[in-house]
C-alpha cells in the first residue's frame, strides 16, 4: 500500500480512537505504533514501542515540565491565587466590573509562577467565581472570564506548552519566555478592555462593589511578596545566567515551598494535596507527550512530514498566505483536539515550512502557542470550560461557552495583531539577548 495512504489511515484511526473516548495519548500511540508495524513489521513496532516511553521519560530536558507543574501546585495549594485576588478586589471592586477586572489581574499574576492553564482556571474558579456570583455577578461571564483568564497560564512564563516548542524544534527556551510576556499582557489589557465593555453595556451583569480605604488597600499588597520573590528569583536567575531553565523549574519548585513552609500555608496535608494533583497533571501530560513522539516516528517512516512541509512551501499563496492557512488550521483543530496533542502532533510538519518560508522561529512559537490556547475554551473541546464545569456544576457547558465568546474574539483580535507585526513579541527577547 502507498505510504500517503498509509499515514491517512493513521490519522483516521487515531481520530476514530478518540471519538471513542480512548485518551489521547493511548489513541496517538496505538495508532502510531500500529502503523510503524504496518510498514516495517511487527518487531520493529514493539521496539519501537519498547524504546521510546523510556526515553522520553527518561530525557533530562523534560524535567522542566513536572517541575514547573508542582511550583505552580504549591503556589495554588499555599494561597497565593487567593492573595492576588485579594489585592486586586480590593484596589477595584468598588468599579463596575471590578471584581471581573481583579480576576483578570489575578489570573495573569499566578500564571507567571504556574505554567498550566488547567490548574489557572481550577484555582481561580474556587477563588474568584464565588466572589462574583455572590456579588450579582452574570454566572456565564464570569466563568467565561475565568476560563480564558486560565490560557495566560499557557503564554506568561514558565509556560509548559513554550518549554515543550522549544524542546521540539530547538529553539532557545530563554528567547521564547521573553517572547511570550509582551503577548500575555497584550491578553490581560484586551481581557480588561473586554470587561469594561461588557460593564458599560450590560451594567447589571457587574454591579459595582463597597470601596476599601487606602489602608485596606495597600495592606491587601503585603503579602504579594511571595509571588513576586519567586518570578524575580526564578525568571531573573534564567536571564541572569545563575542556571538553566530545567534547574530554575526545580529551584522555583524548591522556593515555592519553602516560602510556603516558612509562611505556614504548606503543612503536610496542603504538601500531599500538591504532589498528588502535580503527579495527576504531569502523568497526563508525559502520557501525551510519549503517544506523540510514537505516532511521529510513524509519519517519519511515511515521508509524512518530509511531503507536507513540500506541499506547504510550494503553495502559491505566498508565506502570509500560508501562515493563514495554518492558523486556520489550528482553530480547526482546536475545536476537536487537546492542544498539547495539537501541538506535539502539528509542529514538526508546519514549523520547517514555516522556517524556510523565512519567519522567525521564536515569533512563529509565540503565534502557534497562542492559536492552541482556542483549543482551550472553544467548543467542542474547551478543556478549560470543562474544569470550571466540573467545578461550577449547576453552570452548563453551553452557557460557559457563550461567556467564553467576547474574550475568544479579543484573542482572535490578538492573534492577528502580532501576526501583522512581529516585532510585539520579538523586542524584548533581541533586547536581552
Amino acid at each position: 500500500m502507498d505510504r500517503d495512504w498509509v499515514a491517512l489511515l493513521g490519522f483516521v484511526g487515531m481520530f476514530g480512537l478518540m471519538a471513542l473516548r480512548v485518551p489521547i495519548g493511548a489513541a496517538m500511540g496505538i495508532a502510531g505504533v500500529a502503523g510503524f508495524a504496518a510498514l516495517a513489521g511487527l518487531t520493529p513496532g514493539l521496539n519501537l514501542l519498547a524504546n521510546v516511553p523510556l526515553s522520553v521519560l527518561t530525557d533530562y530536558n523534560l524535567i522542566v515540565i513536572p517541575m514547573f507543574i508542582l511550583m505552580g501546585a504549591f503556589a495554588s495549594h499555599s494561597g497565593m491565587s487567593a492573595e492576588l485576588f485579594a489585592a486586586g478586589r480590593a484596589w477595584l471592586h468598588h468599579r463596575r466590573g471590578g471584581l471581573a477586572l481583579a480576576s483578570v489581574v489575578a489570573c495573569g499574576g499566578f500564571s507567571a509562577i504556574n505554567g498550566s492553564s488547567v490548574a489557572t482556571a481550577a484555582t481561580m474558579t474556587q477563588v474568584a467565581l464565588p466572589e462574583m456570583r455572590r456579588s450579582g455577578y452574570e454566572p456565564g461571564i464570569s466563568a467565561g472570564l475565568i476560563a480564558a483568564g486560565g490560557t495566560l497560564g499557557i503564554m506568561i512564563p514558565p509556560s509548559v506548552i513554550l518549554v515543550l516548542y522549544g524542546i521540539m524544534t530547538e529553539v532557545d527556551i530563554t528567547q521564547l519566555f521573553a517572547a511570550g510576556v509582551v503577548p500575555g499582557l497584550l491578553a490581560v489589557v484586551f481581557y480588561s478592555v473586554v470587561v469594561a465593555l461588557i460593564a458599560r453595556i450590560k451594567p447589571e451583569w457587574m454591579p459595582r462593589g463597597e470601596r476599601h480605604s487606602w489602608g485596606e488597600r495597600f495592606a491587601a499588597l503585603r503579602p504579594l511578596w511571595a509571588v513576586v520573590v519567586l518570578f524575580v528569583f526564578v525568571l531573573g536567575g534564567i536571564y541572569g545566567g545563575l542556571f538553566t531553565v530545567q534547574e530554575a523549574a526545580g529551584v522555583g519548585a524548591t522556593g515555592t515551598l519553602v516560602i510556603g513552609m516558612a509562611r505556614g500555608r504548606l503543612r503536610w496535608r496542603e504538601i500531599k494535596a500538591a504532589l498528588i494533583s502535580a503527579l495527576r497533571v504531569s502523568s497526563a501530560i508525559m502520557t501525551i507527550v510519549v503517544g506523540a513522539y510514537l505516532f511521529g516516528y510513524f509519519l517519519t517512516i511515511t515521508q509524512f512530514t518530509q511531503n507536507a512541509v513540500d506541499v506547504l512551501v510550494a503553495l502559491p499563496i505566498g508565506p502570509y498566505g500560508v501562515l493563514a492557512l495554518v492558523m486556520l488550521g489550528y482553530l480547526v483543530l482546536g475545536a476537536v483536539m487537546d492542544e498539547l496533542a495539537m501541538l506535539l502532533l502539528t509542529v514538526p510538519i508546519v514549523f520547517p515550512a514555516m522556517v524556510h518560508l523565512g519567519f522567525d522561529p521564536v515569533w512563529f512559537g509565540v503565534i502557534v502557542v497562542m492559536a492552541v490556547t482556542f483549543g482551550m475554551i472553544c467548543p467542542p473541546v474547551g478543556m478549560n470550560v470543562f474544569v470550571i464545569n466540573s467545578i461550577a456544576r449547576d453552570l452548563s457547558l453551553g452557557r460557559i461557552y457563550r461567556g467564553t465568546a467576547p474574550f475568544i474574539a479579543a484573542d482572535v483580535l490578538r492573534l492577528l495583531i502580532l501576526c501583522a507585526f512581529p516585532s510585539i513579541s520579538l523586542w524584548l527577547p533581541h533586547l536581552l539577548a
